[in-house]
């Protein structure tokens, strides 16, 4: 039998599957890419001929490597298959079948990548990995946000029309010779090689050419930054980011988290622990803390907003304390949750609060649980999602969830949980009961419904369920006004401080990796007979907001915290803390310091009403002080340093 040639038409004969699908994939990306850029508008839109050709150049050769890992079983398929099954009648059938199945296929994950854009405004990332996870949430939020069936159907229909009108593609002479075992194993051999090669040289990052981070985001393939957020899913900061030897790091922070009123416990370099004090009695108030789900500052009235969406919050705002100032850690419930709770910078990777080995940490509740109070945590869904049931019970908090509720209890829920009336309705129980108990209590409550798919019982607002997030923005504003209405007649409200920020913001996407306009969140700190209208508007964390709390209660108290009392720390030394998994921000002083894995820094100063950021000078000692939080962060958390004293 003659060899024929490595490339040829008798390779094209035993190959023409793989590359029909080579051909129909890159084409489907391409128009995957225009679709996006198109419906993501002018923030998208190149501002060179090197930002266009970035994302129609280097985005094909991200999905050519990636499709060297997709075709790999077919390829291996057609090596093995013997030449009379290539040949035959029943093949033809199968060719056809195979070929609408991987059409499909791909026409599915370009749904999924516009849907999780238009959530993200991003490719596939660490967030399509941690959904994974909870299938039975993100299917059915995705069932209930969209007409799922359409969809499907029209996907089908799609497939069937692209599979019929490309099946003889490519064409091969009927009669080519056919290829041998060893010049197809050769072939493959070359297969493994390149892939191989291109695994070990291509990363995710080698994309980022332009400072716009929907052009890099343009320019990657969803799938492959998939496998690669699979694969980064906790980074070590020592290994992935730049550092300070320890003893450094350590001492800086003692510097940074010295503050009035407070003293290091021990002269060991690597404890933190200070003695917080304050004179004058403390007022064993009841707290609720309400983190509200996607709850962004720019919703409020106050911050510019001519919706009319949360009249009861503007409301709250001039009767309370109201921070204007304040920035989420991150873009993740778990994040708000862990800065919330835990009072630390957001560290690289997955949350502290999914993470294994987080059980007995230092938390806020554990300064409450010490003076005597009840802590609960409480939420209108079932708490096994986003490991908050396994958390919290283990960190001091005892969990009441979506179980708690009978059937009777709940005017509403969708796959998320219940509306946030009846997951108030429950709260306002639970207060009820520990006041009967004569206990002060602490409460911290999770919202849902300002959430994909902004359903809630009809009636309470003048936008219909399911119109969108100011629907959703507007009935969770509803909620609270009128919890806070009953609440008022409870002989313990005059007693009960309420604080309701939230726990991150509604969008993360803009111009720049870490858009600090997509990090601004509120706080108000609501209890009329305790403390008098006032506006704060200095720059604080999430992380400051338990020091702060405790501090408005005037507590003297052992912290683990790294954030400030906001209300006694010494005017410019306001700091934030915004990241995103993989990069971490320090805000300081107008200017925000970025480390990213790779050992990088870099300085910008950032536009904190549109999200831009441009070039700043180099900072030492800002990208010091941000190396040494999060390092000493990590470190603590990995060696101990952070569990309960």
């Amino acid at each position: 039998m003659r060899v024929s040639k490595l490339f040829g038409a008798s390779t094209l004969h035993r190959f023409a599957l793989v590359a029909w699908m080579a051909g129909v994939y890159l084409c489907i990306n391409f128009v995957l890419r225009v679709l996006l850029l198109w419906h993501t508008g002018s923030e998208a839109l190149p501002a060179s001929v090197a930002g266009w050709l970035q994302i129609f150049l280097v985005g094909p050769a991200y999905d050519l490597v990636t499709l060297l890992a997709l075709a790999a079983p077919l390829g291996l398929l057609l090596w093995l298959l013997p030449e009379r099954v290539l040949r035959s009648r029943v093949w033809r059938g199968v060719d056809f079948v195979l070929r609408f199945a991987i059409v499909f296929g791909m026409l599915f994950i370009a749904m999924s990548e516009w849907t999780f854009w238009e959530e993200f405004g991003s490719r596939f990332n660490f967030i399509a990995v941690d959904y994974l996870v909870y299938t039975h949430e993100v299917i059915g939020n995705i069932r209930e946000s969209y007409p799922v069936g359409l969809w499907l159907s029209a996907l089908a229909l799609l497939a069937l029309v692209i599979t019929a009108a490309t099946w003889r593609w490519p064409r091969v002479p009927a009669e080519v010779q056919p290829l041998p075992f060893r010049s197809r194993t050769r072939l493959i051999a070359l297969w493994a090689a390149l892939g191989a090669l291109t695994g070990g040289l291509v990363n995710a990052e080698e994309k980022d050419l332009s400072a716009n981070t929907y052009v890099n985001e343009l320019s990657g393939n969803g799938v492959y930054q998939f496998f690669h957020a699979f694969r980064a899913n906790e980074l070590d900061y020592e290994r992935f980011y730049p550092s300070l030897p320890r003893a450094e790091a350590f001492a800086t922070m003692r510097r940074l988290l010295a503050e009035p009123g407070a003293r290091f416990v021990s002269d060991d370099p690597q404890d933190l622990t200070r003695q917080i004090v304050h004179t004058g009695p403390e007022k064993h108030l009841n707290v609720v803390l309400i983190s509200v789900e996607s709850l962004s500052a720019d919703f409020m009235q106050a911050f510019g907003n001519t919706q009319g969406i949360t009249p009861n919050l503007d409301r709250l705002a001039k009767e309370g304390v109201f921070f204007t100032g304040l920035y989420a850690n991150g873009t993740r419930t778990v994040r708000g949750l862990e800065a919330l709770s835990l009072s630390v910078p957001p560290t690289p990777g997955q949350s502290i609060v999914k993470r294994p080995h987080n059980e007995g940490l230092f938390t806020l509740a554990t300064v409450f649980n010490d003076k005597g109070y009840r802590s609960k945590y409480v939420y209108g869904g079932y708490g096994y999602f986003d490991n908050m049931n396994a958390y919290f019970s283990a960190n001091g908090y005892e969990v009441v969830d979506r179980s708690a509720l009978a059937d009777e209890d709940i005017h509403y829920e969708n796959i998320w949980g219940v509306a946030d009336e009846d997951l108030f309705t429950l709260t306002l129980r639970q207060m009820r009961a520990d006041a009967a108990a004569g206990k002060p209590f602490f409460m911290h409550v999770m919202t849902t419904s300002n959430h994909r798919p902004f359903t809630y019982p009809e009636g309470r607002i003048d936008i219909p369920s399911k119109s969108g997030r100011e629907g959703g923005v507007k009935y969770t504003d509803w909620a609270i006004g009128k919890f806070i209405d009953e609440a008022r007649k409870e002989p313990f409200f005059a007693d009960t401080v309420f604080v309701i920020t939230a726990d991150h913001c509604a969008s993360s996407a803009g111009k720049t990796d870490l858009p600090v306009n997509r990090y601004h969140v509120p706080m108000i700190v609501y209890a009329p007979a305790q403390f008098k209208p006032a506006s704060v508007d200095r720059l604080m964390s999430q992380i400051d907001i338990a020091p702060t709390l405790l501090g408005m209660l005037n507590f003297s108290y052992r912290s683990k915290f790294f954030g400030h009392d906001i209300t006694k720390l010494e005017p410019g030394r306001e700091n934030a803390f915004i990241g995103n998994y993989q990069e971490l921000g320090y805000i300081h002083d107008g200017k925000l310091a970025i480390l990213a894995p790779g050992r990088k820094s870099r300085v910008v100063v950032p536009d904190f009403a549109d999200g831009s950021a441009a070039p700043g000078t180099a900072d030492p000692e800002l990208v010091r002080d941000a190396e040494s939080y999060y390092e000493v962060a990590s470190w603590l958390f990995h060696h101990g340093g952070m569990r309960a004293l």
